[in-house]
């Protein structure tokens, strides 16, 4: 393997997209500067936000950038073009500029164009934000500049082909996902090992779903070791590849912060009686249908009905995956008390172009009216 920047980053990454709140849905921000001082205090440092997290990068100027030298740490923040994240170039450009306020952190280490994908790679070519990220290079707003991707490896390789002075990929990798026709991780990760692209990855536990798998999952991790977290095999799982330079967990409790650190401070690859376990887990997994929702919520920010389409695929995952209806039913009269029910889909589809996991939305919303609605 050919060397690459940031071969000596510690592995873990702090994602703040799930960041703890309390119930009025506002910001748990002395949680959040806990879990800053242990990341910081266990030798990590890439802390990860983006534009379109709603509140996150206030977040990180209150519990990180206002309270450590800014030396301390790399942070991470996204700019997104998309149809539902910026209506025009003026606005797609203006992001740097907000994240920056919203931050005040002076500068951003790593800038990403966001959630790239066939459907709006076009919108960062015509609004010249490859040419934009080089020249705040250059002006020393940003360190280095990548794009986060959501699509097919051939898509990938057009874009590094086109683009090969993009330094960095951020991509979803998890063992469920490893192997899948959509999502394709195996795959977009060995277009980045060919273009020697230092690779960061997003839901390496996919959304909190490998951290709380299916019944026989946890079976199979506990059978091989029973001290250790459901998390724990997911995250090493990704840390282990060699062309993975950060892995980002959006760990929203403490709990979590100091699980995910017992095993990344001083991390340690998978040997081989731990990737046959989880080439085990992997293949009970392709058994199980579910909705494959990582609950990023870009679904709904321009939902006209307001559904709270994340709400009501995790309801119909606890019977598509835990064969529990009762529960799925409750959690469905929950979701839906923060927005619409799922037979007042209009099919717009505008939650389908912002899904970065290519659901058929409408289709999965269909199904929750018909088993779920009382």
């Amino acid at each position: 393997m050919k060397e690459f920047f940031g071969t000596e980053m510690p592995k873990l990454g702090f994602g703040m997209m799930r960041l703890p709140r309390f119930e009025d849905k506002s910001f748990d921000i002395e949680q959040v500067k806990k879990m800053v001082d242990r990341f910081l205090a266990s030798g990590l440092k890439y802390v990860d936000t983006a534009y379109v997290y709603q509140g996150s990068e206030e977040v990180v100027k209150q519990a990180l950038v206002d309270r450590y030298p800014r030396e301390a740490y790399y942070l991470a923040t996204k700019l997104n073009a998309g149809n539902w994240a910026a209506a025009n170039e003026e606005e797609a450009k203006k992001q740097l500029q907000t994240s920056l306020e919203r931050t005040g952190a002076g500068y951003f280490d790593f800038y990403l164009l966001h959630a790239l994908s066939k459907e709006n790679i076009d919108n960062y070519e015509k609004y010249g934000i490859w040419d934009f990220v080089k020249e705040a290079k250059e002006k020393g707003l940003i360190k280095h500049y990548g794009f986060s991707f959501h699509d097919s490896a051939d898509v990938l390789e057009e874009i590094l082909e086109k683009h090969p002075d993009a330094e960095f990929v951020q991509l979803q990798i998890n063992y469920a996902d490893w192997d899948d026709p959509i999502v394709q991780s195996r795959k977009v990760y060995e277009v980045c090992v060919k273009h020697n692209k230092p690779v960061v990855v997003m839901e390496p536990v996919k959304g909190g779903t490998l951290a709380n798998p299916p019944e026989q999952i946890t079976d199979i991790l506990k059978a091989a070791n029973p001290e250790v977290s459901n998390a724990s095999w997911a995250i090493r799982f990704a840390a282990s590849l060699d062309q993975v330079m950060v892995v980002l967990s959006g760990m929203s409790t403490i709990d979590q912060m100091e699980d995910n650190l017992s095993y990344m401070s001083d991390f340690k690859p998978l040997d081989e009686e731990e990737k046959a376990t989880i080439e085990k887990a992997q293949k009970a997994l392709s058994e199980i249908t579910q909705i494959k929702c990582t609950s990023c919520r870009y679904c709904t920010k321009g939902c006209p009905m307001q559904i709270n389409i994340p709400g009501i695929f995790t309801a119909m995952n606890r019977n598509l995956i835990y064969g529990q209806y009762d529960d799925a039913v409750r959690r469905y009269a929950g979701a839906v008390k923060e927005g619409g029910k799922a037979s007042e889909c209009i099919h717009c589809l505008q939650c389908e172009d912002a899904c970065p996991q290519h659901i058929e939305i409408t289709s999965w919303l269909e199904k929750a009216a018909a088993e779920l609605e009382r």
